[in-house]
């Protein structure tokens, strides 16, 4: 929904201001989007292939991601991407981090907050529309394909991997 409305925030997190989700796109304006990365107990990574109508079609990235709505706690949101995206209920979770995510995509300048968790579950997702596949990654075969192949990434899974998981990238991990 483009009409939802959102929290735009500062650099420190600080609302500012609240709009529709379609303006604050709009205008290149920095609003609050959840991120899970879904981990399993044997250490996998679930990765989702974006849907042809999705900004990277055919590209790996976080099996979910969704807008923060105004005024919504964090972990609600959470819990509902996750179940909209993929399907899971009563799954365990960690706050990760946060960072920033500012590309120029369909022709405007698009600014996220990421809010990052960790997902944990054995359970098979049920994917929604914006993702074609699913894939586990262990932490190895991640680690040789962000060296060896990134394209297969999209551009938002970088900032996430950099700045919250940078052993996945270092040379010497």
């Amino acid at each position: 929904m483009d009409d939802e409305r959102v929290d735009i925030v500062d650099k420190n997190d600080l609302v500012i201001a609240r709009m529709s989700k379609r303006e604050a796109h709009e205008k290149g304006l920095l609003h609050r989007c959840v991120i899970a990365e879904v981990i399993d107990s044997e250490g996998n990574w679930l990765l989702v292939k974006q849907s042809a109508n999705k900004q990277e079609p055919g590209k790996y990235v976080s099996p979910m991601g969704g807008h923060v709505r105004s005024g919504e706690p964090l972990e609600e949101a959470l819990k509902r991407e996750v179940e909209e995206e993929l399907g899971l209920r009563d799954f365990n979770f960690k706050y990760k981090g946060k960072c920033i995510f500012n590309t120029f995509i369909l022709n405007r300048q698009e600014n996220h907050y990421f809010i990052v968790y960790e997902v944990y579950t054995d359970k098979k997702p049920v994917l929604s529309h914006e993702a074609e596949s699913y894939k586990k990654f262990s932490v190895e075969e991640l680690k040789r394909k962000l060296h060896h192949s990134p394209e297969i990434f999209g551009n938002a899974f970088f900032p996430i991997i950099k700045k919250l998981y940078p052993q996945l990238i270092s040379p010497h991990s």
